[in-house]
């Protein structure tokens, strides 16, 4: 069928194993916030927020249920989180969340990773105090001196509601997530995000230097990718528009 058959087959296989990872990823996730709670999104924020944020990423309806459902069952792996803090790239900071059923596994993974672009391990708080862990919520509009009186008048901590390019964004603590949420479901129904989480938001950040360094920086990420125990990825880099 000739090479543009291959290139096309190639294509969808990638694809279709980007598709399961992504789906193993989030079953995972939703499994362990279903285990840690009562497996009923209504009744488990947690379990809610990450049901949410799956479906944003267009988790089909039958893995969160299966997810859920295996939760229900009351016996299966045993997953556990873990954070790992490393020095990257031009001495860049990150943060890499995971979710292991094999502690050294994932340690050899992420320890490995780094290790061959020049980086390495630091040590439990080396990097998260550089950090800010918070709320961040953004969307398309302008109005955000009512979106302040909103949120303030609703008793949500804010910590910071700015506006740039069409964009307002919302930093907020960490434990203000689910109340601002079903604030801004009351008074906005149906309104898009785009962004809608809690991260980790630097204080700091460093830009990497020539082609070297991006080289780097692209095979770490991969790597990371490639590893189906981490759940999230956080550096201070700071790229160019």
């Amino acid at each position: 069928m000739g090479r543009a058959h291959e290139v096309r087959a190639a294509s969808m296989a990638k694809t279709a194993a980007a598709k399961s990872k992504l789906n193993a990823k989030w079953g995972r996730a939703i499994y362990v916030a279903a285990k840690s709670g009562v497996p009923d999104p209504a009744l488990n924020q947690n379990l809610k927020k990450e049901i949410e944020k799956a479906k944003k990423e267009q988790v089909s309806a039958d893995v969160i249920k299966r997810a859920i459902d295996k939760a229900k069952g009351g016996v299966g792996e045993s997953y556990t989180p873990e954070r790992y803090e490393a020095f990257g790239p031009n001495n860049s900071m990150w943060i890499i969340d995971c979710l292991t059923d094999n502690h050294n596994r994932t340690l050899t993974a992420i320890r490995t990773a780094f290790s061959k672009v020049g980086g390495n391990l630091g040590a439990p708080g080396c990097v998260v105090h550089m950090y800010n862990n918070q709320t961040v919520i953004s969307y398309e509009g302008d109005n955000d001196e009512e979106m302040f009186e909103l949120l303030l008048g609703s008793d949500c901590d804010v910590t910071d509601i700015q506006k740039e390019d069409g964009i307002i964004t919302i930093f907020a603590p960490v434990s203000e997530y689910s109340h601002i949420k079903e604030v801004l479901d009351e008074n906005y129904p149906g309104k898009e995000y785009l962004e809608d989480h809690t991260t980790w938001v630097p204080t700091t950040y460093v830009k990497l230097e020539g082609e070297h360094d991006q080289q780097k920086y692209d095979r770490l990420m991969e790597m990371l990718d490639d590893c189906d125990d981490v759940q999230d990825v956080f550096h201070n880099i700071e790229f160019d528009d």
